[in-house]
């Protein structure tokens, strides 16, 4: 048994089918009476309904989270939370929602409560990543960290077949990151091998079958042990080069986790074999990295950065910007591999060691 160190993050979690309905006693039990309910444009009236659905513990709607949290878009959604008199957040929705009811509750100390429909995992993590001037920066604190979430399968019925793939895929990064984490423990490595397993088996079935409430419920728990992971451990070269990319140019969040992910194991498989031989167990094939990029080929997700809309001429601005202020690795960052990795991603091409 090698030496750890567990910090087990407070929170409460209700699961399971209906759960959303007992959003107004959890918001009695904080003891709040002035929910702010937020979600994106496209889920305005999704966040409507919530509002009727809890009646006078509703007191706005606040529709305008974007991805990747511009700073600006939370101090507006501050001053709004302040100028409605809001005792609490509500996010409903998925990694955007969820990082604007972060800000807001770092700038107001607000308790939050998390209404995922997506497999992000962010409502599980004291992590917030906000963009400004094109620079994504993160940071850790609990002022982040939700109270309460509730997570209703039912809610992500409706999630299209692409974007549950590359939501599924995002969270699935983060079990695959905390398996070789610096900070790596037995508990979060239980959690983060029955994670990538949970995915592993449920992904297939969601394209086969949107409407599969088993399969639902199993990624939705696989999104729960995964945004776990990422709270309590580091990570690593993948979620690095992800925030580059996402900050720098602007590109979807969860497909850029989905296009990188294959090559960010490949980089590091050597330096680490037998996390490798885990995750390729896990997913069922003999290679992690070759194996994981058929994986997202067969469930048809988009492979490459070009796709997702990142120009050729970014591909060494953003090897740079990776190999600056790194995040710790299980191999050392070398410029001319990680731009040699990105060059890859960009052009769809398979992963190689």
């Amino acid at each position: 048994m090698i030496n750890f160190t567990y910090n087990s993050l407070p929170g409460r979690i209700l699961f399971g089918i209906g759960t959303c309905q007992q959003l107004a006693q959890e918001i009695e039990q904080l003891g709040c009476s002035r929910a702010l309910i937020l979600s994106t444009a496209g889920h305005e009236s999704q966040a409507k309904e919530l509002a009727q659905q809890i009646g006078k513990l509703a007191g706005a709607v606040f529709p305008r989270a974007v991805m990747h949290t511009p700073v600006e878009v939370s101090e507006q959604a501050a001053e709004f939370a302040r100028s409605v008199n809001a005792d609490c957040t509500v996010a409903l929705g998925g990694g955007s929602t969820i990082g604007l009811g972060k800000a807001i509750a770092l700038r107001t100390n607000l308790p939050q409560i998390a209404v995922p429909t997506t497999y992000s995992g962010s409502e599980m993590t004291p992590i917030l990543g906000e963009t400004e001037a094109g620079q994504k920066t993160t940071k850790r604190t609990l002022a982040v960290l939700p109270e309460t979430v509730l997570y209703d399968p039912k809610l992500t019925l409706t999630l299209p077949i692409h974007l549950s793939v590359a939501s599924g895929i995002n969270a699935l990064a983060h079990a695959v990151e905390a398996l070789y984490a610096k900070d790596r423990n037995p508990i979060i490595t239980l959690m983060a091998e029955e994670s990538i397993r949970a995915f592993a088996l449920s992904l297939p079935a969601i394209v086969a079958n949107p409407k599969n409430e088993s399969a639902r419920s199993d990624a939705l728990y696989g999104a729960w042990l995964a945004g776990t992971c990422l709270g309590a451990v580091g990570m690593s070269l993948h979620h690095k080069l992800c925030h580059v990319l996402g900050g720098t140019f602007n590109l979807p969040h969860a497909q850029t986790h989905t296009v990188i992910l294959p090559h960010a194991i490949a980089y590091n498989s050597q330096a680490e074999p037998q996390v490798m031989d885990t995750i390729a167990k896990a997913i069922g094939t003999d290679d992690a990295a070759i194996g994981l990029y058929n994986f997202t080929g067969r469930l048809g997700a988009t492979r490459s950065l070009q796709e997702l809309g990142m120009p050729e001429d970014g591909i060494e601005k953003a090897a740079l910007l990776a190999t600056q202020n790194p995040y710790w690795n299980p191999r050392k960052l070398e410029l001319h591999a990680i731009r040699e990795l990105t060059r890859r991603a960009w052009a769809g091409e398979p992963p190689k060691v």
